[in-house]
């Protein structure tokens, strides 16, 4: 699966941005999908997922409670919808699908494919 992910921009704090991404290919609601951040100089962290019918969902204590992820499986999109935007949330941001059911869901190694990042910029 091919995943695209956009969205990202530049916004003041408290301001909202939604980010998505799309997924080409077969299965899409095979995957669990996620999103992952990345800061300058550091490793890749763990934002949120999606479970497979998306009746699951899972958050970051940093974003829960600001941020809300969905997937559209006909549309074999998953959105990010993240609201109360803070400084601290000045990342690249990267979706990603994991086919396995076992593990955990944040952890970036189990996942099977990455779109390319989008980056959100957060303004004091």
């Amino acid at each position: 699966v091919q995943l695209q992910a956009y969205g990202g921009g530049l916004v003041q704090a408290g301001g909202s941005l939604r980010l998505s991404c799309v997924a080409s290919g077969r299965s899409f609601n095979k995957y669990i999908m996620g999103w992952f951040r990345e800061f300058p100089g550091k490793e890749r962290e763990f934002v949120s997922a999606i479970s497979r019918e998306g009746d699951s969902t899972f958050y970051a204590d940093a974003v829960q409670g600001r941020f809300t992820i969905s997937r559209d499986n006909a549309e074999k999109t998953v959105t990010l919808r993240m609201n109360s935007l803070k400084v601290e949330d000045t990342a690249v941001y990267y979706c990603g699908a994991r086919l396995r059911l076992d593990g955990s869901y944040d952890r970036e190694s189990e996942y099977d494919y990455w779109g390319r990042g989008t980056l959100v910029t957060v303004s004091s």
